[in-house]
């Protein structure tokens, strides 16, 4: 984490010179099913991921966005097409991704620390340094004091942020979200969001953040894939370029509403 002798990280968005952080082409996806025509899950989206962007994944439930971020975590492979991080082709899970599902999947026997820990475990790095940075990492995200905890005695908010730790305690170098925040009420949704902005000033990560929300996806990106359908497509590529620190007052501008009602008719909801 930075100190205060540390360089600022990148500015969110501010992508480094030359080839993209990754590059997606023509990925598509079809899943086999006896007697029947395959179903095609995904039918070919290409695009391009700058180092220290957050870009999210918009579409309805069940479009593919999921199967996609699988395909990009090296968790299921493409039918067609490629995808390449650091220009390297992603076949397999990458030791250095970090993955945030919509379930904190922690482990209730495990203190709140220990479950952070658990990949610097698994890869046997577990010493004073990691415990330090998990502690770091508890301490920004607001549950300094909590590390001793169990999971059952946190709130569902809580519980988000200590799996956010998990999946930065590594410092990876792609942190890919799949509806983290879905299943949490509105008002802790908004302080979820404000968090990864923060996390994303202090860690530069680069990020792909699969939601359904229109307004989340706005409020958090440098740029917005809308998804169609399925089969999936990219329906439009949506730019924001909303000012950083981006604080809860953008939410009710004007141009925040625009990239909304753009959003919304890539999506068919509004006109």
């Amino acid at each position: 984490m930075p100190d205060s002798g540390t360089p600022e990280p990148m500015a969110p968005g501010q992508g480094a010179a030359g080839d993209p952080f990754g590059r997606f082409e023509k990925v598509g996806k079809s899943f086999a099913r006896p007697g029947q025509d395959p179903l095609v899950a995904i039918e070919e989206v290409s695009f391009e991921l700058a180092a220290g962007q957050l870009v999210s994944l918009l579409g309805p439930s069940g479009c593919g966005k999921t199967t996609f971020l699988r395909i990009v975590a090296g968790l299921t492979q493409a039918t067609t097409g490629s995808v390449r991080i650091r220009d390297r082709e992603v076949t397999r899970p990458e030791d250095d991704f970090g993955f945030v599902f919509q379930s904190p999947n922690l482990m209730p026997w495990r203190t709140v620390l220990d479950n952070v820990l658990f990949p610097m475990e698994v890869k046997r790095r577990k010493n004073a340094a990691a415990r330090a940075r998990a502690m770091e990492l508890l301490d920004l995200v607001g549950l300094g004091g909590f590390e001793k905890v169990r999971p059952a005695e946190l709130s569902g908010g809580m519980q988000q942020r200590a799996a956010l730790c998990r999946a930065l305690i590594h410092e990876p170098s792609l942190l890919l979200m799949d509806e983290p925040f879905g299943a949490l009420d509105e008002l802790t949704r908004m302080e979820m969001n404000d968090l990864l902005l923060d996390i994303r000033r202090v860690t530069g990560a680069t990020t792909l953040f699969v939601t359904h929300s229109i307004s989340e996806a706005v409020f958090l990106s440098d740029h917005v894939m809308v998804f169609s359908r399925r089969p999936a497509r990219i329906a439009e590529h949506i730019e924001v370029t909303l000012p950083y620190p981006r604080s809860a007052d953008v939410r009710y501008t004007e141009a925040f509403t625009e990239y909304e009602h753009r959003a919304g008719q890539a999506l068919g909801v509004t006109r």
